[in-house]
């Protein structure tokens, strides 16, 4: 990405301008004891070069070193933007009482905002009041502060002594330890924010992102996250990140399930306790980390690499038993390799020693002689191919080690020579090579620590690249009287019978089996003799959810003496049924419908059928969801493996089936804030189309008259 403005930026004026970017700061509490949070604030705050007004106030001191020290906010020669409060509990409400009076727009508090040590203390609630009131923003409390190296400043009672210098990562998190993690030890990441969040107070992770995205020099995002305390607001600046093309990197704690003891369907009892999060991330494009290791790796590729270009890995060794542990590790996580051309090989031959085939991955080291060169015609020609989207060194680099020298001063002069990118990967994390892996990343081609972590990061950012590049098919919509309709008729609370579920499954394009009521067994009779033999028989008595766990489904009844039969079996649960013709395919799906009460509905794609709990094969997304994209989550199940043509079977119509989620996805768009979940389960897939053949349709009205009834 290059310098400047991205499109849709703006050069506005932030409300978090004087919290992240001040002209002047004061710190109250200011002390002059070393190792102490009062010393290391005021000292650590212009160490990278912050060229704004420092004032220091605490009435016990008339100077601690460099600052004369104030009594208080009122005896400043000025009115300053941000205050920070480096105070104890007792003292915070005063304090930003005083800063309110005072004028400042901005304050940051490390305490942890907590009196009683209690569930429910009122502090934190009194000090958001205040702040809310005066117009304050605040960093924290319970947080570690904040660091802007684009000027130099930091504010943190726990700082470093390792520089920071300005770069492109916005990391915002709200764990105070991976806060110092990764903003304190490595300077291979290079921060346009990084903030610790702590209890967000007024100040949440999607406002420091929102203005995070403001800058033209952020091209990267890291978060670390336990909650979201406005989703409106994450969700709003995930779509600014998208839209921009600033890639997302986040790793997400604490998931819990999804009401699950409320689930009435069986897409409820599935959905998994990081459903909503991973439909969430997947909407926006969101790169998934699962350690810090991942999250900092994924960070710095994505910082140094995004976008990529057209194609897949290559890939340059100086072991062939490494090669092969890399060739099968990104087999298993999913990472392409380039299949470079005839003339790319007859390249890359000229720069090996005999013995030595070309190939991608490739071992480029034989006898080492004027290996150097070697390393660098080899990447370049790697590079120059079409099919290569990045080359990658896997080598296990260290500090005074001129072999590693001289093969990271060679794919540093090839990545200069071309436009595509280049990282170093080391095989072995723990490989001693700060100094080289620092020089090398400033060079312009980044060190990721770990293998996996390697592979994971470039997986990414292919899908990251691939997504955007995606066609995008939607359902034509419903006609709006037929939208009008059906809002009118969920808004009812009167249960959905089985025919009214069919019915609107189809206005929304999605295949469904005719359905008849019945309830004796002459109707049944006379049902079937109108659908056509054979038939489907189930239980319609109401509050039946899952018909097939009570005995209340009966397949494939060919006559009307097995359809008496059937249905006296049923009438011991109740006289109401249901007639269906009889439907066969291949495979099973299931379609759900959930609210998350964060996010709203999210939709659900699973093996169907009586196991698909115990199966628990699915993939969850936010509605619509395009063709393209139910086609890529139905190849995620390992269902699919089943979909093709197998022993002498033709392949089933998985375009019907991607179809049809895609109207599911439509009508849940539609309709879904008056459903309370909805289990479509199953759908049958042939070779010739789909089918549903079961609905259940709980919607909000006739939940809440249940409840009220209860």
């Amino acid at each position: 990405m290059t310098a400047g403005l991205r499109t849709g930026q703006s050069k506005r004026a932030h409300r978090l301008d004087p919290l992240l970017r001040p002209a002047s700061i004061a710190f109250v509490g200011a002390s002059p004891t070393p190792d102490t949070p009062g010393r290391t604030m005021l000292c650590s705050a212009a160490m990278d070069g912050y060229r704004g007004r420092i004032h220091a106030v605490n009435p016990r001191y008339e100077r601690i070193g460099d600052h004369p020290c104030f009594p208080d906010l009122s005896a400043l020669p000025e009115p300053v933007e941000h205050v920070v409060l480096g105070l104890g509990n007792a003292q915070l409400e005063s304090g930003l009482i005083r800063a309110a009076e005072h004028g400042a727009k901005a304050v940051t508090i490390f305490a942890s905002c907590d009196l009683t040590g209690q569930p429910g203390d009122p502090l934190a609630g009194r000090l958001a009041a205040i702040a809310r009131e005066a117009g304050i923003a605040i960093c924290g409390g319970n947080g570690m502060g904040f660091c802007n190296p684009s000027i130099g400043l930091r504010v943190s009672g726990f700082a470093s002594a390792l520089p920071m210098r300005p770069g492109s990562v916005a990391f915002i998190t709200q764990s105070g330890s991976a806060f110092s993690a990764l903003a304190y030890n490595d300077a291979r990441l290079k921060y346009s924010l990084a903030v610790s969040s702590g209890r967000e107070l007024t100040t949440e992770a999607a406002d420091y992102m929102d203005w995070a995205l403001d800058q033209p020099q952020t091209r990267a995002v890291g978060l670390f996250l336990e909650t979201a305390r406005s989703p409106e607001r994450l969700v709003a600046a995930l779509e600014k990140a998208d839209r921009l093309g600033v890639p997302v990197v986040a790793l997400k704690v604490g998931k819990s399930r999804i009401a699950a003891e409320f689930a009435v369907s069986h897409s409820g009892a599935i959905a998994g306790d990081s459903a909503a999060w991973e439909a969430l991330f997947a909407r926006h494009g969101v790169m998934v980390a699962e350690t810090l290791d991942q999250l900092s790796a994924s960070l710095l590729l994505a910082s140094e690499c995004a976008p990529l270009p057209p194609g897949a890995l290559a890939s340059i060794h100086d072991s062939g038993g490494e090669r092969e542990m890399v060739a099968d590790l990104a087999e298993k996580l999913g990472v392409p390799f380039a299949e470079v051309g005839k003339a790319t090989l007859e390249r890359l031959e000229k720069h090996l020693d005999p013995g030595l085939p070309p190939a991608n991955p490739l071992d480029v080291w034989g006898t080492g002689r004027d290996f150097e060169t070697q390393v660098e015609g080899c990447m370049a020609a790697l590079l120059d191919d079409p099919t290569v989207a990045i080359g990658v060194l896997f080598q296990d680099i260290r500090d005074g080690s001129y072999i590693a020298e001289g093969f990271t001063r060679a794919v540093t002069r090839a990545r200069k020579a071309g436009v595509k990118p280049v990282a170093v990967v080391s095989n072995y994390a723990s490989v001693s090579h700060r100094a080289l892996a620092l020089a090398v990343t400033e060079a312009g081609v980044p060190v990721i620590d770990g293998t996996t972590e390697g592979l994971v990061a470039v997986r990414q950012l292919m899908q990251a690249r691939d997504r955007r590049a995606e066609l995008r098919t939607f359902p034509a919509p419903v006609a709006e009287a037929v939208r009008r309709r059906w809002r009118d008729r969920l808004a009812d609370p009167a249960p959905l019978a089985a025919a009214e579920a069919a019915e609107l499954l189809i206005d929304y394009g999605i295949p469904a089996a005719r359905t008849l009521a019945a309830d004796s067994a002459e109707a049944a009779v006379q049902a079937a003799q109108t659908l056509g033999w054979p038939v489907v028989l189930k239980s319609a008595v109401p509050g039946l959810a899952h018909k097939s766990d009570a005995g209340g489904v009966l397949l494939d009844l060919r006559d009307e003496a097995a359809l008496s039969e059937g249905y006296a079996r049923l009438a011991r649960l109740g006289p109401q049924v249901t007639v269906s013709p009889m439907v066969r395919g291949r495979i099973e799906l299931a379609f759900g419908m959930v609210q998350d009460p964060q996010f709203g509905p999210m939709l659900l794609l699973a093996a169907g059928g009586v196991f698909i709990e115990a199966l628990a094969d699915r993939a969850v997304a936010l509605p619509p969801v395009s063709q393209e994209e139910a086609a890529r989550l139905l190849r995620t199940l390992r269902l699919h493996a089943l979909t093709g043509a197998l022993r002498g079977l033709p392949a089933v119509d998985t375009a019907a089936a991607t179809r049809a989620f895609a109207g599911f996805s439509a009508l849940v768009r539609d309709l879904g804030d008056l459903i309370a979940e909805c289990d479509i389960n199953p759908l049958l897939v042939s070779e010739t189309g789909v089918m549903a053949v079961d609905a259940l349709i709980v919607t909000r009205a006739e939940a809440l008259h249940s409840n009220g009834a209860d």
